[in-house]
């Protein structure tokens, strides 16, 4: 439970929100703002929020961050910027002194190991041929996240796209699924064909449905926690892949056991082909191509090679 602040001892929490809440309209998207709103409110910031803000010192801070920052750098790197934003705000708002605990040039960087240096956009990802005895592994574990996971890797969606999931972007009929142009990365509605695992594990969320969010929290109406799905993989001893690699995995495959062409392979990530002449001529999305796609890597996964 939180702790009751008065106007002149808020909580991280509340300047948290209060943040969030303001910055909001100046960020590129919905998505960028939910992501903000998440991070700062719920998994290992949760003992964080509850502590007044004056408060925090370099140890609050390190036994939020040192977990992570192993397992998930990139996430824990975009948490500690965003707890030194909190932290930049308590001092402007005249609720803090001193040097922010979380800064990382003089301070951090000497506490913390160095992200190793990976090529921006890499993410460590399992091997593909690995993946079906995964996924076989993580069908034992009945927790919504990991049907989230399974979901993620059968549809070689975002995470952050399967957070967001609602049923009103759910076609069962025709086992679609439409994802606003305002819930992904480069802004256009993309369409994903849904193979028969990925539409069974939607059937089975359908029978107790109780809100819109298809992968909802435990704690019920919102979705899950963006750390869920690494949870999950953390819960299978999977320490050496991101859920974001799984992408790569699809790739892989289908670059290297199938014959689908690879503007095929790339639409099915939602990704751009070509320069902007070309993107322009090229007004369809594969969708029928993409769905045989689908359905192959779900036969796939599901330990079918064929």
């Amino acid at each position: 439970m939180e702790k009751t602040a008065s106007k002149s001892r808020p909580t991280f929490g509340d300047i948290a929100d209060k943040l969030t809440e303001a910055k909001a309209p100046g960020w590129r998207s919905a998505k960028h703002a939910e992501q903000w709103r998440v991070t700062l409110r719920e998994g290992v910031i949760v003992p964080l929020r509850n502590r007044f803000v004056d408060e925090i010192d370099t140890e609050a801070v390190l036994g939020v961050l040192k977990e992570p920052w192993t397992k998930t750098p990139e996430s824990a790197s975009r948490l500690r910027q965003r707890i030194e934003a909190v932290l930049d705000a308590a001092k402007a708002q005249g609720h803090r002194t001193g040097e922010n605990p979380a800064r990382w040039r003089g301070h951090l960087s000497h506490l913390l190991p160095q992200r190793p240096a990976v090529e921006k956009g890499h993410h460590a990802a399992m091997p593909y041929a690995q993946v079906p005895a995964f996924v076989a592994r993580l069908r034992k574990d009945d927790a919504v996240a990991a049907r989230a996971l399974e979901f993620t890797i059968l549809t070689a969606a975002r995470s952050g796209e399967v957070f967001g999931a609602t049923w009103p972007e759910i076609d069962l009929t025709d086992c679609m699924w439409t994802v606003p142009g305002s819930r992904m990365k480069n802004g256009r509605t993309h369409r994903i064909p849904l193979a028969p695992p990925a539409a069974a594990i939607l059937r089975r969320l359908s029978e107790r449905r109780s809100c819109n969010v298809i992968f909802e929290s435990p704690r019920g109406g919102r979705p899950l926690s963006h750390v869920s799905m690494q949870k999950a993989l953390d819960r299978l001893g999977v320490l050496d892949a991101t859920v974001h690699g799984f992408r790569s995995a699809f790739r892989d495959w289908a670059g290297n056991e199938t014959d689908f062409p690879r503007e095929v392979c790339e639409a099915a990530l939602a990704h751009a082909i070509g320069d902007k002449a070309e993107q322009a001529y090229r007004r369809g999305d594969a969708l029928e191509k993409r769905r045989a796609l689908m359905k192959a890597w779900g036969s796939y996964c599901q330990g079918d090679p064929k």
